[in-house]
């Protein structure tokens, strides 16, 4: 595979050396939405795959893949040591997203510093790729048109909890490459969707109550949307030609969750959803915040913090990626059917 030159690091710019695909490559967090399609993505190639897995992780969604599992820990940098040993890429995708949560130490700790273990052992190990997942959250507001990677963060007294610390994951990950020669590229990924989701992801479940008419209202908003598989092929082509020090931005349409839960619902065979005023759902959240304080719980999915996030990003600019990375996703509306029928041919709760 071929080699490039990534952005200035310390003394000089990384030089990104050439991939032997018969090496073992490592991805970490292989049970989740993103790490697991990856792992399909790569076995498809013909690539050996390690993966790192915690006891209580789940191994559906690769239990029939030929990998080789490691049992361990990113907060564990000897585990990390072992799975890395041989091995000349690392995709990242170890991401604690509970946003919900109300003391955001555990956030930090899942989200930084087991990132900062995994790149120490990195440097150590000599890895030749690292490609981080990221997220849309990263990235600024932009009022004069669409989002690019150059778009300054610029919402920290808005932005809760969970996004400041991917955020800093972020920067982390950057600094690394600028002072430390790291070759480690960052995706900025939107809301994925599409077949695989045995976790299932929250916005995933969502589209399939919506599918199946347990759901039928959403909130007035609009996001940025992905297909799961192509995250998996942007992160494979990140390795083969991304540049060091580089974030990517992999959305593909920005639609209305009126437009986009009519699909879910049109492919499931249920009725059109009926659209809640945003300041409606911020009341609700209020009232049911509140509620959850007074009877002891301290972590709620329903908060003021999941309306503001549900409408918090605007249209983004995915033509370094397409440019790059040689990146083309599909139509959203092929995405939701697939997901759709995945969910109902899998028995999806």
């Amino acid at each position: 595979m071929p080699g490039g030159i990534g952005r200035q690091a310390g003394a000089g710019l990384i030089q990104m050396q050439a991939i032997n695909p018969d090496k073992p490559v490592l991805v970490a967090g292989a049970s989740g939405f993103v790490g697991s399609h990856t792992v399909q993505a790569l076995v498809a190639q013909g690539r050996r795959v390690r993966v790192l897995l915690r006891k209580s992780s789940s191994r559906k969604a690769i239990a029939h893949l030929p990998v080789e599992v490691f049992t361990g820990d990113v907060l564990n940098p000897e585990s990390l040591r072992i799975a890395m040993q041989g091995c000349e890429t690392v995709f990242y995708s170890v991401v604690d997203p509970r946003f919900w949560l109300t003391d955001p130490a555990p956030l930090y700790r899942n989200n930084v510093d087991g990132l900062i273990n995994a790149m120490d052992v990195a440097l150590e190990c000599r890895i030749k790729r690292f490609v981080f997942t990221s997220t849309m959250g990263t990235l600024g507001f932009n009022p004069n048109g669409p989002v690019t990677e150059a778009t300054p963060f610029n919402w920290h007294s808005k932005a809760p909890p969970y996004i400041l610390a991917r955020l800093l994951a972020e920067h982390s990950l950057l600094q690394y490459c600028d002072k430390k020669g790291l070759p480690g590229i960052a995706l900025c990924i939107a809301n994925t969707y599409g077949p695989g989701d045995h976790q299932p992801t929250p916005h995933g479940k969502m589209l399939w109550d919506v599918a199946r008419g347990h759901v039928r209202f959403t909130i007035q908003a609009s996001a940025p949307t992905v297909d799961i598989r192509d995250v998996a092929q942007a992160a494979l082509a990140a390795e083969r030609l991304g540049r060091a020090g580089e974030r990517y931005i992999i959305a593909n349409e920005f639609i209305r969750n009126r437009d986009f839960y009519n699909l879910a619902a049109a492919a499931g065979g249920s009725k059109p959803v009926m659209v809640v005023p945003r300041s409606v759902a911020y009341v609700v959240a209020w009232i049911a915040e509140n509620i959850m304080k007074l009877t002891g719980r301290k972590d709620y999915l329903i908060s003021t913090d999941s309306v503001f996030l549900s409408n918090a990003f605007q249209q983004l600019d995915n033509s370094k990626a397409r440019r790059e990375l040689q990146w083309n996703p599909r139509p959203i509306r092929e995405t939701i059917k697939d997901a759709v029928q995945w969910y109902a041919n899998n028995n999806a709760g």
